[in-house]
């Protein structure tokens, strides 16, 4: 998907008025009203039919004979004729608009076929009553009808179900919002609040905007949003996402975005979109539905031709071929691959996987080559302290700890940050520093509880013949300082930006899924080797720009693989472009601003490991739609043309319509089975 369509995409996001979402409540509620009336209007001719069906059934002489009764008074076909009309004009209805839409958009599917069988059925028996020699069959006609309409609704219940996912991240909103000015609290509607208004969120409720927390501490519930089954823990500065719910704690937070901005809405915009977006499969469903339709036509009139031209009664050879076009009704096939777009999308976003582009996520089966961008993706993208050692005889790992914290509490360099997020996870009281000085590219010093403490950098120590210690140097990912109390060394930090737990699970996983696994990292040679090694990479590009990236995806598709590109979205912009499947990772709440086919929330590289396998297994049930839909087609077309007449073997339409819906209900149950394969991952 190119640049300029996700450009437009974001423009048209932010340049919409904002509206609150309850006017996406009110279009979702349409668009689930429009089905549901639908439903109403096809149950309620359905009761009138079935009612209407049984003095058809009981007065055709078909099925008294069948039966081994007789039961016939002066002008009973009048009756039956009168009986047949309303059921053909008052159900067949539907089916006779459709086929009125589809002929005027110069496109021929199911309603034609549908409506034409019908047709052909009523006009044939209608002819029988007013002198016209044969058999009627009103009765086929009849449960026909009743079956087609039974299947219609059946498979809209299906849609429905599978549309039902939007519909709830939809009602993931509080229809109102408590608003603190000074210490007022007032509740007012979603759409009153304003960018910067500060609000109140009390435990257990949902929170209505998107924000930053001002005041309070709590673990929030996202897993509706990101799939993160973990509560997250929000205090002061964090961000928390409207539509998430609220734990224990009360938290006031600034809102950041509202309405049309908000990132809820922005998914739903984006599930809204891809659910529309014909995919390749889709539109091979829509060729094939085509082809059907022409195939049934051709084989209706052949079986015609071949029955009479046999020798056969002109009733006899007429009742195959709508036996033909009744059973070829491609109705399977139409929703073979909607149902599955749709289930599968709304899964996905509720898992923290946007498909932006449907073709990529289904292409994603094809992947043989995964390039990582490695901060953030691999790594958590923050220095932390991987190990500490004490070096002085006696020494506590507390103390060590404990002093080199007094030293970097006012310092923002990220080996200072990384000791102190040390020191707060064990809960360490930290003492004061006193006269406290830089010592030029090599450390800092401050008196601390009267000893005087530095932490310095290896050239340091090099500079005062202090030996540097042996297990200093295990990893050359790692940075290493050392702390000295009085000149004296007191034991090390290393630090470096720490491998996900999870991210060697991944990597092998892929590996055994058959896909090479790359990293592309703007970081020195050294760290990037280790990184490498330690996860059992196929490969990696160290030093690499961001524009370079463009060229190492370029390079391995030349080279015949299907590359898929991780990135975080920003800098990565155009080696997301350029891969054959592009992953904006870790993106967060920033849902418009990618050029990425797919967008995950989280960073966890699991995650893109289940994007690909689900991809697969959505790709699997298109296919297996796809082959029930056309394979029973291929089946029963030629049985109801009587190709095995001579066996005894002949399908009458009734007989072929229960088929055929029975065929719709299979492919729409298969469809909901996704869920499970979601679930397995």
């Amino acid at each position: 998907m190119g640049h300029q369509h996700h450009n437009h995409v974001h423009a048209d996001m932010n340049n919409s008025i904002q509206q609150h979402s309850a006017h996406r409540q009110h279009q979702s509620d349409h668009a689930g009203h429009d089905h549901r009336g639908m439903i109403g209007d096809f149950r309620k001719r359905l009761i009138v039919l079935s009612v209407l069906t049984i003095p058809i059934l009981a007065l055709s002489h078909m099925i008294q004979m069948w039966l081994g009764i007789e039961f016939s008074f002066p002008g009973d076909s009048y009756i039956l004729f009168g009986l047949a009309t309303v059921v053909f004009f008052y159900g067949g209805w539907p089916f006779l608009r459709g086929m009125a839409e589809e002929l005027q958009a110069k496109s021929p599917g199911m309603m034609t076929l549908i409506a034409m069988a019908i047709t052909v059925a009523y006009l044939f028996s209608s002819a029988v009553v007013f002198g016209f020699p044969g058999q009627d069959f009103f009765w086929e006609l009849a449960t026909l009808i009743d079956i087609m309409l039974l299947g219609h609704i059946l498979e809209m219940k299906s849609v429905m179900g599978a549309s039902k996912a939007l519909e709830l991240l939809v009602n993931m909103m509080p229809s109102e919002a408590h608003r603190l000015t000074g210490e007022t609290i007032e509740d007012i509607r979603l759409d009153e609040l304003q960018p910067d208004d500060i609000i109140l969120i009390r435990p257990g409720e949902k929170i209505p905007a998107d924000g930053s927390v001002v005041d309070g501490e709590s673990y929030v519930n996202e897993s509706m949003l990101t799939g993160e089954s973990k509560p997250v823990k929000k205090e002061k500065g964090t961000k928390v996402i409207g539509g998430s719910i609220n734990g224990n704690g009360a938290l006031r937070a600034q809102v950041v975005h509202t309405g049309k901005d908000s990132y809820l809405n922005k998914v739903i915009t984006l599930v809204q979109e891809a659910q529309k977006t014909k995919s390749q499969t889709q539109n091979l469903a829509d060729r094939a539905a085509k082809w059907l339709t022409y195939i049934a036509l051709s084989v209706g009139l052949i079986t015609l031709v071949a029955w009479l031209m046999a020798g056969y009664g002109f009733n006899f050879a007429l009742e195959r071929m709508v036996t033909v076009l009744v059973i070829s009704c491609p109705h399977a096939l139409g929703v073979a691959v909607p149902l599955v777009v749709a289930i599968s999308t709304a899964l996905s976003a509720q898992n923290g996987l946007l498909i932006r582009n449907r073709t990529a996520f289904e292409e994603s089966r094809k992947i043989t080559t995964i390039v990582f961008d490695k901060t953030g993706t691999l790594t958590k993208g923050e220095f932390g302290v991987t190990r500490l050692e004490l070096t002085a005889q006696n020494g506590q790992p507390q103390e060590l700890l404990r002093l080199a914290a007094a030293l970097e509490q006012n310092s923002e360099h990220p080996i200072a940050v990384g000791i102190l997020r040390k020191a707060k996870e064990q809960q360490i009281e930290i003492p004061p520093a006193e006269n406290f000085h830089a010592i030029v590219g090599k450390g800092v010093e401050a008196v601390v509880e009267g000893k005087n403490v530095k932490v310095v950098s290896p050239g340091y120590l090099r500079d005062r013949a202090i030996p540097l210690p042996e297990n200093a140097y295990v990893s050359a990912a790692e940075t290493v300082v050392f702390l000295l109390i009085n000149d004296y060394l007191y034991g090390f930090f290393a630090l470096a930006d720490e491998i996900r737990p999870e991210a060697g699970s991944a990597i092998a996983a892929f590996k055994q899924n058959n896909m090479k696994v790359m990293m592309a990292t703007g970081d020195n040679e050294k760290v990037a080797r280790a990184v490498a090694e330690q996860l059992n990479l196929d490969g990696y590009y160290a030093e690499v720009l961001p524009h370079q990236k463009v060229d190492i995806v370029k390079n391995l598709q030349q080279q015949g693989e299907y590359v898929a590109m991780t990135g975080d979205g920003i800098n990565d912009a155009p080696a997301l472009a350029q891969a054959d499947v592009g992953i904006a990772v870790g993106s967060g709440t920033d849902v418009a601003a990618e050029t990425a086919d797919i967008i995950l929330v989280n960073s966890n590289p699991m995650d893109i490991l289940n994007l690909i396998l689900f991809g697969r297994a959505t790709y699997k049930k298109m296919i297996q739609n796809l082959l029930w839909a056309t394979g029973y087609n291929v089946i029963a077309i030629p049985l109801a043309a009587g190709v095995l007449f001579s066996s005894g073997i002949l399908l009458s339409p009734a007989i072929g319509a229960v088929l055929m819906s029975i065929s719709t209900v299979i492919v729409a149950v298969n469809a909901q089975l996704l869920r499970a394969s979601l679930k397995q991952l």
